[in-house]
């Protein structure tokens, strides 16, 4: 597997990242203890990251009634969080590229749960607003190196087990925040639910200290600004890259403020639910977890053709094919599962949700893998611009839904979310298309 290093267009530069490659110990196996450790103390990482970033989201309609907010204002606790982890992504994703992984993703993680206790002495809404910029920015750390430092490290079979592992502690962590804040806000406050998770975070990143490996075939690529935007100018010229780049972001655009918005759809008569029951909303993306934890071996059984005999080049574009059909199966059924929550019943819409956490994180899960893959050298360059694009998606989602939402409640919501999706399932039959012309060629 290419390291993450990105070579440069002089003669010594190439020998010298040739000569580098060929002393590096061999990748790491699925289900060996360094695979065990990495892939352990990343999906705790992830958990962290997420508990921490969501946790608010069940809080949005109390918020909005404590500081006398409306639901777009309400909805900047979460937009702002997400928004500064995109611009982060574009920072320590190509600084690690020089710098490292190991010691960015665990400092950035550390000031990203302190900010959780800082949250416990925001007064109004734009001291909260400022702490929660901060947060996601911090945050931004380890989403921004974890894919590119699983890629340094593990064989091309076992990178794919472990980003859909990852991804399943994605959300594990949006879960357990959105869940355990509700019930918590419900009982002592909003200030306090952030102290709670704060205190949680810590217990588990001291464990995450002790578990996570050292690099062992990580290549430093210079620190220059110019070999930084040439890296990532290079990604977005890559017809394999930027449709997967447009998919994450516009699917998340849609499926983290659909939820927002159910919140305030579940907080009005005739359901009246309180954050606590909001919280619990959120337990459908257990289905998500089981749909990104699937992704791997689902992609594998869409592969057609392009057995090993056949060649290198050949499997790995039939591999392609099956990822390309994964992502567009995951963006249909996140769209069955949106025109589900159009039910008046709490059980038709609980099964909408769970449709639809299963095919954004099963789609979500092989784009990630799919970036990965395809990068040409600067590997977390690569996963940083489709981070970015992913958590632009989410801070910018509200603004498109909330139009729709106040001329037309709910079916309006669906209304505006099926438009997008159909963009994103557009952009995952043209990887597909890709894919099988170079197959058939």
């Amino acid at each position: 597997m290419a390291s993450s290093l990105s070579a440069s267009s002089s003669p010594d530069s190439a020998s010298s990242f040739s000569a580098a490659q060929a002393e590096l110990p061999e990748p790491l196996k699925a289900r060996g203890r360094d695979w065990r450790r990495m892939t352990q103390a990343l999906c705790l990482g992830s958990f962290v990251v997420f508990i921490n970033l969501y946790l608010v989201q069940p809080l949005l309609p109390l918020l909005a009634t404590d500081l006398g907010l409306s639901s777009l204002q309400a909805s900047l606790s979460l937009s702002v969080s997400t928004l500064t982890l995109a611009l982060a992504l574009l920072v320590f994703g190509p600084l690690s590229d020089a710098l490292g992984r190991r010691r960015i993703l665990l400092w950035t993680l550390a000031g990203g749960v302190a900010c959780s206790g800082l949250a416990l002495f925001a007064e109004g809404f734009w001291s909260l607003l400022a702490v929660r910029a901060l947060q996601g920015f911090l945050l931004g750390g380890l989403p921004a190196v974890a894919v590119a430092y699983m890629s340094d490290e593990m064989e091309q079979p076992a990178l794919m087990v472990a980003v859909g592992l990852y991804i399943s502690a994605n959300s594990l962590g949006g879960i357990s925040g959105r869940v355990a804040g509700g019930v918590i806000a419900e009982h002592w406050g909003w200030q306090v639910s952030f102290a709670a998770i704060g205190g949680v975070s810590l217990l588990v990143l001291g464990v995450l200290w002790q578990l996570l490996p050292r690099q062992r075939r990580f290549v430093a690529q210079p620190l220059k600004l110019s070999s930084m935007l040439a890296g990532l100018g290079r990604h977005l010229r890559n017809p394999r890259l930027w449709p997967v780049f447009l998919l994450g972001g516009l699917n998340f655009f849609i499926f983290v403020n659909l939820y927002s918005y159910m919140t305030f759809r579940l907080s009005e008569a005739p359901w009246s639910l309180s954050s606590q029951w909001l919280g619990l909303l959120f337990l459908t993306y257990l289905a998500g977890t089981f749909g990104a934890s699937q992704s791997g071996r689902l992609a594998r059984r869409l592969v057609s053709g392009g057995a090993p005999e056949d060649g290198e080049a050949a499997l790995a574009i039939a591999q392609r094919r099956g990822q390309a059909l994964t992502m567009m199966l995951g963006t249909g059924i996140v769209v069955l599962g949106t025109l589900l929550t159009l039910s008046h019943s709490l059980i038709g819409m609980l099964i909408g949700l769970s449709l639809n956490a299963f095919g954004f994180f099963l789609a979500h899960a092989t784009a990630s893998a799919w970036v990965g893959r395809n990068a040409e050298g600067a590997r977390a360059s690569a996963s940083a611009l489709y981070l970015t694009a992913y958590y632009l998606g989410a801070s910018l989602g509200g603004f498109w839904l909330e139009p729709f939402w106040q001329a037309a409640g709910w079916p309006g919501v669906v209304a505006a979310s099926v438009l997008v999706l159909a963009v994103t399932f557009s952009l995952a039959t043209l990887c597909w298309r890709r894919a099988a012309t170079q197959y058939r060629d």
